[in-house]
Formats: C-alpha cells, sequence, structure tokens
C-alpha cells in the first residue's frame, strides 16, 4: 500500500503553532554569525578577549580558528630540541588517548579497568627495574637460594603527573623513614630514663638533610624547600659534571634522609656512578637510603646498557622514578615512581577514601586527572614491548653518535658521552682556542631564524662559567633530520664567522 500525506492548509499550521510561544521574544541572530565565514565576521575584527570572559558567546568555527591562528606563533615542537618531551605518537594510541579524555583517573570504582591499566603499568615498569618479586615474604627468611631475604613485602609503585610529582612523592616519602626512625630512637631513650609513655618529639637539633649534585633538576630544589628539607650539594667543576660518589658518602650524617643519584643528568646527559655510591654506603655499613632519578634514563638505560647497575639491584636504592613522557614516548604528562617494597612507603602518608563509591588508597600530591596518558603508556608498553623499545632506544643513540661526530668535524668540543654511556642527546660547546667573537648564545639565536629551538645555557654551579648548546635526540628526529641540522648549524657558524672578521669589527667599532 502506497502511503499519500496531505498538505496541510495555512490555517492548519497555524493552529497548530504552541501559542505560549508567542509571547516569547527571541532575539535575532546576528547575520554574520550564520551567513559570513571565520575572516569575514565581525569576531575576525575585534581583538580575542584576554583578561576578562565575553558577554556572548562566539561560534565553534570561529572561536577554532581564531585561537588555532593564536597558536601558530609557537615554535614547532618538532624542531624543538631542547625538550625531552615526547613530541610524537601513533594515530592508534592517540585516538585511545582522545577516547580517554572525559574520564576523571582517581575514580576507580567508575572506571576500574582504566586503575588496572595503572597496575599493569607499575607492574611492568618495576620489573623493567629489576624490583624484589619475593611475593609476601618477610623480611628475614630465606629465599630459594638459602640467601636471607632483606626485602620483605611486595614492591610498590603510582603513576604520577610527571617526574616533579614523582620527587616530591619520592622525598615526603624518605622524609617520613627518617621521622619514624629518630622519634623510635627518642621513644627508646625516654623508655631507658623511666619515661615511658610521654610525648615523644624530634629533638630540635635534628633537621633532615638530603645529599645531590648540583646538577640535579630544579624539581629536586622545590621537593627540599616545600618538605623543609636541608639541601647538601656535592659540587660539579670544569672536569666533572656529575656527582663525586666519595664525595656525596662524606656529606651523610644522623639526619640524611637519602642521597639522590641521577641517571641522566639534564646538562650533558652522563649517567651518574649509582654503584659506587650504594657500595660506598655498605662498606661503611652507612644506613642511607638512594632515590635514583631516571626521569630521563630510565627508559634508555635498560634497554641499551642492559649489564649497567643502577636500579634496584643494588640494596641501598630504595626508590626509583621516571618520566613516562620522556623516553616512555607518552605525550605529557606521566610519570611513574616504584619504591623497593612496602616498608619504605609508610602507610600513615597513604590516604584510603571512599567518597567516589568505594575504598581506595591514594597518595598522590593532586586528585583528579585525565586517564589518557596512563593509557597511552600502556599502549607503548604492549605495542613496543623490550624488542620496540630496544630497537629505538638503539637508533636514537646511533644518531647522538653520527651527530657528535659531526659536530667534532666542526670544530666543537663534546661534553657528553657517546656509545651508549649516556642520554641519547649531544652536548657541546665552541673551543675556546678558536677565539670566536661570538659565543654558544648567539649559536642558538642564529638557528632560531630555521625553526631551530637548541637551547644554549651554562653549566651547574661551580662550573657555571662554561658555556655549551645541547641537543636531544629524541623519537622523531631521523638521520635525514640530524642531516639539516648539520647543514644549519654550519650556515650558522658561516655567518657569525663573517660578522666576526677583522673588517666587520673594525667597522663595527667605528
Amino acid at each position: 500500500m502506497v502511503h499519500l500525506a496531505s498538505v496541510p492548509s495555512d490555517k492548519t499550521l497555524e493552529d497548530s503553532n504552541d501559542k505560549r510561544l508567542k509571547n516569547i521574544k527571541f532575539p535575532e541572530p546576528d547575520e554574520d554569525e550564520v551567513t559570513a565565514s571565520v575572516y569575514g565576521s565581525r569576531f575576525a575584527a575585534q581583538e580575542l578577549p584576554k583578561n576578562e570572559m565575553p558577554e556572548h558567546e562566539m561560534p565553534k568555527e570561529v572561536a577554532y580558528r581564531l585561537i588555532k591562528d593564536d597558536l601558530s606563533l609557537d615554535g614547532n615542537p618538532v624542531l624543538n630540541l631542547a625538550s625531552f618531551v615526547t613530541t610524537y605518537m601513533e594515530e592508534e594510541v592517540e585516538k585511545l588517548m582522545a577516547e580517554a579524555l572525559p574520564k576523571n583517573f582517581i575514580d576507580y570504582e567508575e572506571y576500574p579497568q582504566t586503575a588496572d591499566i595503572q597496575n599493569r603499568c607499575v607492574s611492568m615498569i618495576a620489573r623493567m627495574f629489576n624490583a624484589p618479586t619475593h611475593i609476601h615474604a618477610k623480611e628475614g627468611e630465606k629465599d630459594k637460594n638459602g640467601d636471607e631475604i632483606k626485602d620483605g613485602g611486595e614492591a610498590m609503585g603510582t603513576s604520577t603527573v610527571g617526574s616533579s610529582e614523582a620527587i616530591v612523592l619520592g622525598t615526603l616519602a624518605m622524609k617520613r623513614v627518617w621521622k619514624n626512625k629518630v622519634l623510635e630512637e627518642e621513644r627508646k631513650k625516654l623508655e631507658k630514663q623511666g619515661k615511658k609513655g610521654e610525648k615523644v618529639e624530634i629533638p630540635h637539633n635534628r633537621k633532615p638533610n638530603i645529599v645531590m649534585s648540583s646538577a640535579v633538576q630544579v624539581c629536586w630544589e622545590k621537593a627540599a624547600r616545600y618538605l623543609d628539607v636541608e639541601e647538601r650539594y656535592v659540587n660539579c667543576d670544569k672536569e666533572r659534571y656529575v656527582i663525586d660518589p666519595q664525595k656525596a658518602v662524606d656529606l651523610v650524617d644522623e639526619n640524611t634522609i637519602g642521597i639522590c643519584a641521577i641517571v641522566g643528568t639534564t646538562y650533558t646527559g652522563e649517567y651518574e656512578d649509582v654503584k659506587a655510591i650504594n657500595d660506598l654506603l655498605v662498606k661503611n655499613n652507612i644506613d642511607c637510603p638512594i632515590h635514583v632519578d631516571a626521569a630521563s634514563g630510565g627508559f634508555v638505560a635498560p634497554f641499551v646498557v642492559p649489564e649497567l647497575e643502577w636500579d634496584f639491584r643494588l640494596e641501598k636504592v630504595i626508590s626509583i622514578n621516571v618520566s613516562g613522557h620522556k623516553y616512555g614516548l607518552v605525550y605529557p604528562g606521566v610519570g611513574w615512581i616504584v619504591w623497593r617494597t612496602s616498608k619504605f612507603l609508610p602507610q600513615e602518608l597513604v590516604f584510603n577514601i571512599n567518597y567516589l563509591g568505594a575504598d581506595q588508597a591514594s597518595f598522590t600530591l593532586n586528585f583528579s586527572k585525565g586517564a589518557s596518558q596512563v593509557i597511552g603508556q600502556y599502549y607503548q608498553l604492549i605495542r613496543l614491548g623490550k624488542h620496540g623499545y630496544r630497537s629505538i632506544m638503539a637508533n636514537l643513540t646511533r644518531t647522538a653518535d653520527y651527530l657528535a661526530a659531526c659536530l667534532k668535524q666542526l670544530g666543537f668540543i663534546i661534553m657528553s658521552k657517546g656509545q651508549g654511556q649516556g642520554l641519547p642527546l649531544v652536548a657541546f660547546r665552541l673551543d675556546p682556542k678558536s677565539n670566536h667573537h661570538y659565543d654558544e648564545f648567539a649559536i642558538a639565536h642564529q638557528l632560531r631564524e630555521r625553526g631551530w629551538i637548541v637551547p644554549a645555557y651554562t653549566m651547574a654551579p661551580e662550573a657555571q662559567d662554561l658555556k655549551l648548546l645541547r641537543v636531544v635526540v629524541r623519537e622523531d628526529f631521523s638521520r635525514s633530520r640530524c642531516d639539516t641540522l648539520v647543514a644549519d648549524m654550519k650556515m650558522a657558524c658561516e655567518t657569525l664567522q663573517a660578522m666576526d672578521s677583522k673588517e666587520k669589527v673594525e667597522e663595527h667599532k667605528e
């Protein structure tokens, strides 16, 4: 049967309209809101709101285009060779991360699978760092080889928004362990004096301190000052850019909460000798833990130099942080921290809540955060696997060595380690014997004209007279792009050299 439709008359339509709507006055749409192009609209002729929220809305297409135009003045992330932060991920993982944008990671009851994905990541990363896996073993028990177990309980870990948060949490845990130890000592003293039951307090002359290299990233200074911990620095010099193990151990006293050792320094990418620090502490029977800041090197060293002992294979290493958004190959920001066993994470620092619908433990500085980066990390771990990470890190190391060789040919002095003995980066400086009138900062400025962001900076305290440049080799820095950078570097030096010729200098003086 064919369905026939009748055409209603004007009178029928008028009667069918809701009469209540006639009493409501609707503003007429602005003509350019519905007909004009973005640049033909009135919004294109106005300044973008900067200080106060506008009274009226604007079309989504206009808002998108105007903000996109504003952001076009930013540098190109791919050409930003100053940053360790990941600038490339596959489309599939980008889609997964975009789909997870509405998820609040902290809501474990609502998103239990996402919470479980974090747990999987923690387990994988902890095992990559050789965390003890004596499940349910107690300290003092014997392992399968008959040796006494020194690390009772399971390894613990959590995700963070980056290594800065992870370092604050690690410092906080070390300080609380030290505090509990001092309180226990004071309690025993009171018992010996027959004052059992009296309130136990930290003596006024006991102030916690932490030992670290002067080449630490600024987040360590923040952590120490925010948590009221004295900073004790082992200064770099013009010959040594990392911590001196013996000097570090010499600074340890009864109030030292721990030693920070860096696997991949910000300045030159060098790995500090964690094993030497550990061995000195063991040899001298010093009860002092080590926290390893592996923000940059935590995803590099296990695949490039797996024989290097810097992680939980060393008995004094009690916690490690790593940035997932650096060589973990995830967009910012995600970080991780792992504790050797639960005894190094005092329970009084862990908060138990139930107001999101279920009992859950929390040890973070912030509460709400997105789930996308954690999901992105899990994707990379299972997508690449150990072989994939090993292949990428090997390629980055080869590219860094190639770049170092090219820069050396151009007359630069290479300050970073090659052959996988440090991060895949190249730190370099001008040869002072060449008597250039320009410096590293002039080269960095010249490279900006070609779009490259290559940082020029001074060395750590006590070696700050040294100026250097640094190129971070990331996943998307291919050999071809490296050749382009070398060509532009050569051109920049030639341009500056021409400007510094004797005739030009004399002309400028006149």
